[in-house]
């Protein structure tokens, strides 16, 4: 039986790549002949040492991790790592912080539980519609990190130039747009991301950390799991990990190595974003929401005259077989999430729904 599969343009969780659905359907019942649904078998066990063991040699060959780096699949997701990312790195108190957008103020919330926290850019301005200047920042020296969100997920911006930190340590939430293009791991301390965006099911988040940034010295309060340590030490298997995020998020870094990489993934990413973007700045009713040099490939924000007429593309675009148009409720408006594994095709059906919806309502 065919099933008619929705073009998905929500921010997460978010659509997967139909032949890596494919293959997970096709192994659910017996994963390679042993007669078990990973999601059923130990993950202490030989076959499930080879799942993780695989997914994380794909993940660094793809991104070219260097080898002074671990990668960590940690549970829980962007809220876990709002706190992580502070209870372990700052070691003086004292952390620097771009505001960029929504989830760079939560994590700048939760920072400040844990030490100083220093807003040393921000673009609120202008409602978080464009990434600020990053060129000369003024950084204390005894400024642990700086952190960004490099892809903004409801506001819609990502920085296409990395911050000058002045040799302190970068780190970055790279949710929205992990894997998504090109990374060069080296010029990050630290990179951790969601995976129910770009890669898997909810529940986990990658962790990437240059390894002389985990820290024996905790302080005892620290939780024992909330520790990066603590997963560096046991590959990961402290405790039973996210068995079935770990193997789906596998076959999806070998996916992209088997498409062409990194490289390909940007190709048809800026492809597929150039079709929405070139509707709305040659459109009438329609407006995108950041500036043009600021813009995500993978989240895009948008706007009609009023709420009202907002209202009405959201409940014609449910119609006519599109889902989760309505932007986040903290901005409201339009957005379309147009992440990796969304076909060209369904970015220009969403255009084409758009010109006739403009073209009724002139």
């Amino acid at each position: 039986m065919k099933y008619e599969r929705s073009f998905n343009f929500s921010a997460g969780p978010a659509m997967m790549p139909e032949p890596v659905l494919e293959e997970i359907r096709d192994e659910m019942l017996n994963y390679r002949g042993s007669g078990m649904c990973v999601m059923e078998m130990s993950h202490r066990s030989k076959v499930f040492a080879q799942i993780a063991e695989e997914a994380e040699a794909d993940l660094r060959a793809l991104m070219g991790i260097p080898d002074n780096y671990k990668v960590l699949f940690i549970q829980g997701g962007g809220t876990v790592q709002f706190a992580m990312v502070a209870m372990n790195l700052m070691k003086n108190g004292k952390a620097c912080y771009i505001e960029t957008g929504a989830w760079s103020k939560k994590a700048i919330a939760e920072a400040k539980k844990y030490g100083e926290v220093q807003i040393i850019a921000s673009s609120k301005d202008k409602n978080f519609s464009y990434i600020p200047d990053c060129s000369d920042l003024d950084i204390p020296d005894d400024c642990d990190y700086v952190y960004i969100c490099e892809n903004e997920t409801i506001n819609g911006t990502t920085y296409n130039k990395l911050p000058d930190t002045k040799g302190k340590v970068l780190v970055s939430d790279q949710s929205s747009m992990f894997l998504s293009r090109p990374c060069d791991v080296s010029k990050y301390g630290l990179i951790w991301a969601g995976v129910q965006k770009n890669v898997g099911p909810a529940g986990m988040a990658v962790v990437i950390i240059r390894e002389d940034l985990i820290r024996e010295d905790l302080p005892a309060w620290v939780p024992t799991y909330m520790s990066y340590k603590t997963h560096a030490d046991n590959d990961s298997m402290y405790n039973t990990p996210n068995c079935w995020a770990i193997y789906c998020c596998g076959k999806v870094f070998r996916y992209l190595r088997d498409i062409g990489g990194l490289e390909e993934m940007a190709r048809r990413n800026e492809d597929k974003a150039k079709v929405l973007y070139d509707f709305l700045d040659s459109s009438a009713l329609f407006t995108g929401a950041v500036v043009p040099e600021d813009r995500s490939l993978m989240n895009v924000p948008f706007v009609t005259p009023s709420k009202e007429l907002d209202a009405e593309v959201v409940a014609a675009s449910k119609a006519a077989g599109f889902d989760n148009l309505k932007g986040h409720k903290s901005v409201g408006g339009l957005r379309a999430s147009i992440y990796n594994a969304m076909p060209k095709e369904g970015v220009e059906a969403l255009v084409e729904f758009l010109k006739k919806f403009e073209a009724e309502h002139k």
